[in-house]
């Protein structure tokens, strides 16, 4: 059975720092790429960063660049999103996602077959 369980979310205050789990397990890692998505009442899923399994690329939306970190521990198949300088407007529901490392539209939910629960990430001004 897939899963992905996504932990670490939580209040933290305007230039604060987070770092959100993704415990994935039930399929091979390194033939997926696992992804970090935002949500917010009202607008769509948002892709934040994601990295590949197979070599470890890693890729940033505008809004994470210089801020977030994401990376992997291929041992414990957990990949985090750390999460420095955080604004209110990084605050959302963030969910962790798993799709073929081969797909090209990496910043398009529809293109990631697996997903956990989210974990809540509120930033206060």
């Amino acid at each position: 059975e897939v899963q992905l369980q996504a932990s670490g979310g939580g209040l933290v205050q305007t230039g604060g720092s987070l770092r959100l789990s993704c415990a994935v397990s039930g399929f091979i890692f390194e033939e997926y790429t696992i992804g970090w998505f935002r949500q917010v009442p009202g607008k769509n899923r948002e892709g934040v960063s994601c990295i590949s399994g197979s070599d470890g690329s890693t890729y940033y939306k505008d809004s994470a660049k210089g801020r977030f970190t994401i990376s992997t521990d291929n041992a414990k198949k957990t990949v985090y999103l750390q999460m420095n300088n955080l604004k209110p407007e990084d605050t959302g529901i963030y969910y962790c996602a798993a799709g073929w490392d081969t797909m090209v539209e990496i910043w398009t939910p529809r293109e990631y077959h697996y997903w956990g629960q989210g974990t809540l990430v509120t930033v206060s001004s």
